[in-house]
Order: structure tokens, then sequence, then C-alpha cells
């Protein structure tokens, strides 16, 4: 079955790229475009698509909001890939930190922007760009220090979170720690669990605010 994706921008040109260069593969599918995030709720109910291409900024509903509006009110709602023009745009930040699965830039090459949608449908978060990994980094917090406190995460959980941090799938790090996949889907699913995280991206957001690990 194709990865059947939703386009969301304000931009005609921006969207009709997308929908090339995804369209262009035989294992993805564009269902359907909104213009803006307002529209994306009854889109998303209506075509079920497993990913939403989403631009952070728009006129009505910008894509912080309407990432928040769709992961509270859709049942098993879709992975949600953030599409924005600045890799620091703060914007992008708060879209993670309000569940986005991942973070791709307009002005991306075909093969990332096809990498970065096959990734986030698969599960596995993209590598936040040096400068979002600083946002996080600024935004340190109390509550991220005391949720990475509480999991009490093992010696191998760590090094599997701070890979994850890296931007590494479960492939890579299965290989850097010399272990099978499954080992490394179970370490995830241990971490998100203990840390309270819906996913991948929430757990490295964690990570880079508790300090647990650094954007250098």
């Amino acid at each position: 079955m194709p990865v059947t994706v939703l386009l969301v921008d304000d931009e005609p040109l921006v969207r009709a790229g997308l929908r090339a260069v995804l369209e262009a593969q035989s294992d993805i599918e564009v269902v359907g475009e909104a213009a803006d995030g307002a529209s994306v709720i009854p889109l998303v109910r209506r075509l079920r698509p497993d990913v939403v291409a989403m631009d952070v900024r728009m006129p009505l509903l910008d894509g912080i909001e309407a990432t928040r509006a769709v992961l509270r009110s859709v049942d098993s709602p879709p992975k949600i890939l953030v599409v924005t023009t600045f890799e620091n745009d703060e914007y992008v930040y708060q879209a993670l930190r309000a569940g986005a699965d991942g973070f791709l830039l307009k002005r991306a090459r075909p093969a990332e922007i096809v990498h970065a949608v096959r990734l986030v449908a698969e599960g596995e978060t993209l590598l936040f760009p040096a400068a979002v990994r600083a946002l996080a980094a600024e935004y340190g917090n109390r509550q991220a220090r005391a949720a990475l406190r509480k999991a009490s995460l093992t010696e191998r959980e760590e090094a599997v979170l701070r890979l994850m941090a890296r931007g590494l799938t479960n492939v890579e790090i299965g290989k850097e720690l010399i272990v099978g996949t499954e080992t490394v889907k179970s370490h995830v699913s241990a971490i998100l669990g203990k840390l309270g995280a819906r996913d991948r991206t929430q757990a490295v957001i964690t990570a880079y605010e508790s300090g647990f690990v650094s954007p250098a």
C-alpha cells in the first residue's frame, strides 16, 4: 500500500511542487490538498492520510494550532511533517513540541522530501537541524528534567536516547550498538513509556530540554 499524503500550504506553487515530487514515486500517493490549517481536520477525517505535510505559517490557522487540533480531535491521527522556509524558525520548534513528527525545509532536494515522508510514515523521527536543537536547549525546563529523572532510564536506554537525539533510525542505532533492530525497537518503546512521550520526537525534545543531550 502506498504512503498517503495530505498537503497543507497556503502557496499553490509550493503544493504543486510537493505533489510533483511525491507523485513521481510509486509508493507515495497525494490524496488531497488544503490552503490553510483550518481545513485540515475534516480532510484528515475524510481522507485518512498517513502523513500530513504541514506548512508552519498560514493566515487563518497556523501549523502549530492545526497540529494540536489534529492530535486532540482525530482518532489514530496521521504523522505530521512540518514544512517551512527557515530552519531557525521558532514556529518550527513550537510545532514539534505540539506533537509534529518531523521537519522539512521547503528548499530541500526532491530526494530529501521523499525520504522525509517515508521516514515519518515509518515512525522514525528526522534529524533536527542545529538551529532547532539549539532552540530546544534554550527551552530547558524543570518539567523536562523531572520527567527524565522520574524515568530512571537504564544505561542502554540512555545510549539509545542519545542516538535517537542524533537522528539515527532504529537500523542505524542497532549498528552503532551492535544489537538487532527488534531489540532497538523494544528499547525505544520502553523509553517512550517511561518518559510519557507520544513518539520519538517528543522523547528527543525532552532529552534536549532536560539537558540530557546538548545541541553541540
